[in-house]
């Protein structure tokens, strides 16, 4: 825990039953989070009042974000006025991107070729986002679905596939298309579970994708942490056990 501030908290989101956070969780944990985990389509309910949050962060699942028969989508969507008239910080990865710029008004599509981004596949950063994304970084996608930029958004990262993959709305509100809580454990229960799902059109085959692993998912992981300290989390010092107070 960061003995230099109050404790803070996540709420986390996420559209399964079997989610986790990955190495997001891992990231937040060093800076003193505590999280509370929610699953609105396990049942269970999305607070209102965010005020007791520092951020939310919702994560994809394998459903559309136009899917509104499905329970954890009607939720989210029900409950996302609540964060952006909050003050709290809000993550939304792929699905959770999408859900975000679909309540913002734009509109989730996927490619009339079919075409996916299921494996590694490489981003670049806009004019916009060069202070926070490198120039090209491959990321790790799962996805069949892009989204429009909403009004009033701007564009930090872009794709050749699908053109949007990062977007923000007064440094507040963050929407991203890929998945940087793709660890080693999360990424081989993807495979083991999903394995059928990477035949689609320009989708990676699992070995495509343990080689795209071992390749880029150190990098990956370093930019995720460089993101978070400079976007989501509030403190700049940790305190380890091992090594004292370190400013970050």
């Amino acid at each position: 825990m960061n003995e230099l501030s109050p404790v803070k908290r996540v709420l986390m989101v996420f559209n399964s039953a079997t989610g986790q956070p990955g190495r997001v969780g891992t990231v937040l944990r060093r800076y003193g989070y505590e999280f509370d985990i929610r699953r609105p389509g396990e049942g269970d309910a999305l607070p209102s009042d965010m005020s007791g949050y520092n951020l939310a962060i919702v994560f994809g699942g394998p459903m559309s974000a136009n899917d509104d028969h499905e329970a954890n989508v009607a939720k989210i969507m029900e409950w996302l006025p609540h964060v952006v008239n909050s003050n709290a910080m809000y993550l939304g990865i792929c699905l959770g991107a999408q859900l975000m710029a679909r309540h913002l008004g734009a509109k989730v599509t996927s490619r009339a070729d079919g075409m996916t981004e299921i494996g590694y596949y490489p981003v670049e950063a806009t004019e916009a986002g060069r202070d926070l994304f490198p120039a090209e970084m491959m990321v790790y996608h799962w996805h069949s679905e892009g989204f429009e930029l909403p009004d009033g958004a701007e564009l930090m990262a872009r794709g050749s596939v699908f053109p949007n993959q990062a977007y923000h709305i007064d440094h507040r509100i963050w929407g991203i298309q890929f998945h940087p809580e793709v660890d080693d454990e999360t990424h081989e229960r993807w495979l083991a579970k999903s394995a059928e799902k990477t035949e689609r059109p320009n989708g990676q085959n699992p070995d495509q994708q343990r080689a795209g692993r071992a390749k880029y998912d150190a990098a990956f992981g370093a930019w995720f942490e460089s993101f978070a300290t400079r976007v989501l989390i509030d403190d700049r010092v940790i305190v380890d056990a091992n090594l004292g107070a370190c400013s970050v």
